[in-house]
């Protein structure tokens, strides 16, 4: 299991757009993947799981992932986070 914790960039959080790209990338995977924000867990690969978490700018989230390509999930994912989601 590999775990990384990260702030959100982005001005406006995990809205709509950026949650999109995010569930993208996590499918890209064969590990299982999650999102944590304070006590919720929810599976990185379903997006109103991700909506409802309610992640803004400046949350810090923990990615977890459980598999195969556990590391290079977590890294990819944690990457697209700081980059703020290009926007």
């Amino acid at each position: 299991m590999c775990v990384k914790e990260v702030k959100v960039q982005n001005q406006v959080g995990l809205h709509a757009r950026p949650a999109t790209f995010f569930i993208q990338k996590a499918n890209e995977f064969k590990s299982s993947i999650w999102v944590e924000k304070e006590e919720r867990r929810v599976n990185a690969k379903s997006l109103l799981g991700v909506l409802s978490l309610g992640i803004v700018g400046g949350t810090d989230i923990r990615i977890i992932a459980d598999g195969s390509d556990e590391e290079e999930a977590v890294s990819s994912l944690v990457e697209l986070v700081k980059s703020g989601f290009a926007e």
